[in-house]
């Protein structure tokens, strides 16, 4: 019986959980939905949607080369899609749709409106776990709730994974040819800018080049990971996280790489091994609260209590945030590295949000919003619980009382101010101390064109702390 599999955030044919089923049951057709319009409500970035049509073009090849035809369709939005995927399951006489799940409300009412749309029809849906190492819902607290607090969830995680390691499924066999001719892949959708040649470079598309990544970072970087990882100049980073965003790679092929480096060890050996795969731990955590407390994903803090602070209306203050027009170097950098590659390193993205958050007190939904339009690996889960962690409003996140100081930041983790000079070159001839600060500047480079600060940093510190404390004392 022939099988259908719906492609969505999985773009790839090693470790692909319902491709593996789909071809191990029958004769197997691959459908990609293009759904702009649903793309543009949930802020895709265009840079997001180019990698995904790469990825996309390079996964056809992959698929072609195991007889498995790729058909595209375009619909402008996800109501459309129930009624789609029947028609296209009746004319090619699908026995099963085969999904890898996907978490957030608009992806799970999507889905239960299409299993809805089949019951009526000789075709089922069969849902697989595919982009996490561990279903929601079974990694639970003793009262069976889900998990609040990362340190808690990792100690779970840490022990089903001493009992039982995730395993990765091979590319499956190549299938008998089918009589239905593959769609070609658009190089572009309407309504998405293509990005730049530059930035486009710095994210070649396919899973061999993921995967080479990976190995590349296992071998050379992992071990050094826990030192090298704040530090923006320095490539310290694994550069993956797109190509997880998009499942061109996969979580349990990203934990295998590290356990491999690590001499199969996930809680103890090389600290930088242990502080990666705690990363890796932390998306899986945000998902898990996204299937939990799904309010997160409506625009809700997840400490509801939250969504009274008195947020600031400051639109010049909020455009100046987002072209990196600040005054504080290390913000500005940030936001300009952002605008120009569609990323932006760990670390930055944490000062960047509590200064919007906290100095700023303007509404973290804004700055949500404004990173899921510019990057490239923007997944609703980890923007979501990032921002919230940042602004305090979130599930285990920091107190309202911490915020990052952008000046000690900078210092801090850019001594030299190497990525400062990298993304603001007009202060590229200050020297490692004055670069920092430019505001505090006097004589020869007092004049240099960089905006002053919009904001005095200990007053703002006070407005926040002053706006947190009356949201406890009313409460």
């Amino acid at each position: 019986m022939n099988q259908v599999l719906w492609l969505r955030t999985d773009l790839r044919v090693s470790d692909n959980t319902a491709l593996a089923a789909a071809m191990s049951t029958g004769p197997t057709v691959a459908l990609y939905l293009i759904t702009p319009g649903q793309w543009l409500a949930h802020d895709d970035a265009p840079c997001k949607v180019d990698f995904w049509l790469r990825n996309l073009a390079e996964l056809s090849i992959r698929l072609s080369e195991l007889n498995v035809p790729l058909l595209i369709r375009t619909v402008e939005d996800w109501q459309a899609v129930p009624a789609l995927i029947a028609d296209i399951c009746r004319t090619h006489e699908i026995s099963t749709l085969h999904v890898n799940d996907e978490y957030g409300v608009n992806e799970q009412r999507r889905d239960e409106a299409v299993a809805e749309a089949l019951r009526k029809t000789p075709t089922s849906m069969r849902r697989h776990l595919d982009q996490l190492l561990f279903a929601p819902g079974t990694i639970t607290t003793l009262s069976g709730g889900y998990f609040k607090v990362f340190s808690q969830f990792r100690k779970v995680c840490y022990a089903r994974l001493t009992q039982s390691l995730p395993a990765c499924l091979p590319v499956p066999d190549r299938q008998a040819s089918l009589l239905i001719v593959s769609d070609s892949v658009p190089q572009a959708v309407n309504g998405f800018a293509q990005p730049s040649d530059y930035l486009r470079s710095l994210w070649p598309a396919g899973e061999d080049f993921a995967q080479l990544r990976l190995a590349k970072f296992a071998e050379d970087d992992l071990a050094d990971y826990q030192q090298r990882r704040d530090f923006p100049a320095e490539p310290g980073t694994s550069q993956i996280s797109a190509y997880l965003a998009a499942g061109v790679i996969s979580p349990r092929q990203c934990l295998h790489a590290a356990l491999r480096a690590n001499r199969g060890e996930h809680d103890s050996g090389n600290p930088g091994a242990v502080t990666w795969i705690n990363e890796l731990l932390w998306r899986e955590f945000y998902k898990h609260v996204l299937v939990g407390y799904p309010h997160v994903s409506m625009g809700r803090g997840f400490r509801r209590e939250t969504d009274t602070l008195p947020w600031r209306h400051a639109p010049d203050e909020l455009a100046a945030w987002q072209q990196g027009r600040t005054g504080f170097p290390i913000i500005d950098a940030a936001m300009r590295q952002l605008l120009a590659t569609g990323w932006m390193h760990n670390r930055l993205r944490m000062i960047v949000a509590m200064f919007l958050s906290k100095n700023l007190l303007i509404d973290w939904r804004e700055g949500e919003r404004w990173f899921m339009q510019h990057l490239i690996d923007g997944d609703l889960a980890a923007n979501n619980g990032g921002w919230q962690w940042s602004a305090s409003t979130g599930t285990d996140s920091v107190p309202y009382f911490r915020l990052f100081n952008p000046l000690s930041q900078s210092a801090k983790f850019d001594p030299d101010g190497r990525f400062l000079r990298r993304w603001l070159p007009e202060l590229a001839e200050l020297d490692k101390r004055g670069i920092h600060n430019p505001a505090k500047l006097n004589g020869l480079f007092a004049g240099v064109e960089y905006p002053s600060p919009i904001i005095d940093l200990p007053m703002s510190r006070e407005r926040a702390l002053s706006a947190f404390r009356q949201l406890g004392e009313a409460l």
